[in-house]
């Protein structure tokens, strides 16, 4: 917190002797070369800053124990051992690893207010944000093609989406979201950091990271930003694609039921995939500006938390076969009550 307030009181920490003269004397004028940061959070107030803390713990309690149930649900009953449920334990491993990244870290800094980040920190802590976020879109990608299959060529959907082919979805979804993670750590960390120490956010995220560097050429990080937009796009396109097609199937079902329960698979889908992209996308191509406002840092929370919160809430509730699953665990469980 010594670091915050020297920053806040306009002070930022100076070297003595040569060493701050060096500093003074370097191709940035009146910086200081960046060896961490600090992440303000949600307030500079210790106790508000706690109690947002504590709040976002119960949150992140609430969406693992959600989230690790629907994976144990799907492991365990028969029932569900089909692709669509295959891609939605993966799914649900995304959102874990996801959120377990920021959330913990920002309730562990709120509890003993220390806010200060290693570069290593940051730089880790962006990697596996992007890498999951990326992972996610992918997989969510295959889940759309999956409904199409299903709904569009439902007398090839075995051989389609075999065994293999779903494994090999999801092998391609992990691999290409570590790769596009490193790529977009790498082209971010390239680029000298001075000037301000302190991320107006509570986690490492590119637009801070952005605001504080003092690189002449950003050619690599825009790079790699458009090469990630590039991906997105492509899956966007596809899941656009997917639905005009299953739309127009399930249109012209000629009974109400069948259009519902068609449109039933289909819509907890769509749901989540359009919410997750809608707040990546205010996060990260909104213009960029000196300073992060508190609707920036919220929409960064709805972005972390939101999606991993909705994937089991959306999928359960409406889920039938889900909620057999669970009575059937529960019987499991607690056999006496199961007698009444």
């Amino acid at each position: 917190m010594e670091m915050l307030e020297e920053y806040l009181r306009g002070n930022p920490r100076k070297k003595a002797g040569t060493e701050g003269e060096a500093v003074e004397n370097s191709s940035v004028p009146n910086a200081t070369r960046i060896t961490g940061f600090i992440l303000m959070g949600f307030s500079s107030t210790p106790e508000l800053q706690t109690v947002c803390g504590l709040f976002l713990l119960v949150i992140y309690l609430a969406v693992i124990m959600s989230n690790l149930l629907l994976i144990t649900l799907i492991t365990l009953d028969l029932k569900l051992q089909t692709p669509m449920y295959f891609f939605l334990k993966n799914l649900s491993l995304f959102d874990v690893f996801f959120i377990s990244v920021p959330i913990p870290n920002f309730f562990i800094n709120s509890i003993t207010h220390n806010n200060s980040i290693s570069i290593l920190g940051c730089a880790l802590q962006l990697f596996l944000m992007t890498s999951f976020a990326a992972g996610d879109v992918f997989l969510l990608t295959a889940m759309s093609y999956d409904r199409y299959v299903a709904i569009c060529c439902p007398l090839h959907y075995e051989a389609i989406m075999s065994n293999g082919n779903c494994v090999l979805m999801v092998g391609v979804s992990w691999a290409t979201g570590i790769l596009f993670g490193a790529l977009y750590t790498a082209g971010t960390f390239s680029m000298p950091f001075c000037g301000s120490m302190v991320i107006p956010q509570f986690f490492c995220d590119v637009p801070s990271l952005l605001r504080i560097s003092c690189s002449d050429t950003l050619m690599v990080i825009y790079t790699s930003l458009g090469i990630g937009l590039c991906l997105v796009m492509v899956c966007i396109i596809c899941v656009v694609l997917s639905y005009f097609y299953i739309f127009s199937t399930v249109l012209r079902i000629p009974t109400t039921k069948g259009q519902s329960k068609a449109f039933g698979t289909c819509l907890p889908h769509l749901t989540v995939f359009s919410v997750f992209i809608a707040t990546a996308c205010f996060v990260y191509l909104k213009p960029p500006s000196s300073s992060a406002s508190i609707a920036d840092r919220l929409f960064s929370v709805l972005y972390t938390v939101l999606p991993p919160a909705l994937n089991p809430v959306i999928y359960s509730l409406r889920n039938t076969d889900v909620k057999c699953a669970l009575r059937s665990l529960h019987k499991i469980l607690c056999p006496r009550g199961s007698l009444h």
